[in-house]
């Protein structure tokens, strides 16, 4: 029945998870985030993020009168729950928040594969890593340990254009990460802003007051360049961008 089918899906996503989902008033959009939480495997972030800005509100209202009653394109909303894969069953069309999504993701995972096949020193250390202080969680995209450098190096990728409030927020996280989790050897953090706009790629490191030295003699000649991590971003947009494509013709 649909509690054991919930229990599957329930079982796959984490505390933190399933947190946030508890507190969604709407039993309909709560099977929708548990579907699509464990389908794309989305982050806690990525969770809160598409519950706080109505995702599935968004989704149903794209719909227009399709949508009208509960059910989508004759399929009742309760069959989110069975099918995870709800875009592509229902050939819904996707909303721009869940292409950022995807888009995020697929230029995480090619970031991670870049780093580690740069051959300069770099070890995966963790996604999504959190960080709590005594009144909040952060989360950070990729987390790698460079053993050349011997420190840590912390990526963040933001979607749309770079602001202040970003540096600002990656400054905060690299003196939270050194003085959490750097041992006595190491070496500063260092921190890595990906942003990514409609126009352009940009890549910003964060090299906190007294690194800078540090950053400019040592860092520099083992670290990819800010040119070099644009072109890979650019490189893996097209990509996908281009596969994306070819299966919106391929459908017509």
């Amino acid at each position: 029945g649909s509690s054991s089918i919930c229990y599957t899906v329930c079982s796959k996503l984490s505390w933190s998870h399933n947190r946030l989902i508890m507190r969604v008033d709407d039993p309909k959009a709560r099977d929708y985030y548990l579907a699509e939480g464990a389908a794309q495997q989305w982050s806690v972030r990525q969770l809160e993020r598409n519950i706080q800005t109505h995702s599935f509100q968004r989704l149903l209202s794209s719909q227009g009168s399709e949508a009208e009653g509960n059910t989508v394109h004759g399929n009742t909303l309760g069959d989110f729950i069975k099918d995870p894969y709800v875009l592509e069953f229902l050939q819904l069309p996707e909303t721009t928040q869940l292409k950022e999504s995807r888009l995020e993701q697929a230029i995480i995972d090619e970031l991670q594969k870049f780093l580690l096949e740069l051959g300069k020193g770099f070890s995966f250390v963790a996604r999504q890593m959190r960080i709590s202080t005594e009144t909040s969680h952060f989360f950070m995209d990729l987390v790698f340990y460079n053993y050349l450098l011997k420190c840590f190096v912390i990526i963040d990728l933001k979607t749309g254009t770079l602001s202040h409030q970003d540096i600002g927020q990656m400054d905060m996280y690299v003196r939270m990460f050194d003085d959490l989790k750097r041992g006595e050897d190491d070496n500063p953090t260092i921190g890595i802003i990906l942003c990514d706009s409609k126009d352009e790629t940009v890549v910003k490191y964060s090299v906190i007051q007294g690194s800078q030295q540090l950053f400019a003699s040592k860092y520099r000649r083992i670290l990819p360049t800010e040119d070099e991590l644009v072109a890979e971003i650019e490189r893996e947009k097209r990509l996908i961008e281009g596969a994306h494509d070819t299966t919106g013709n391929g459908g017509n």
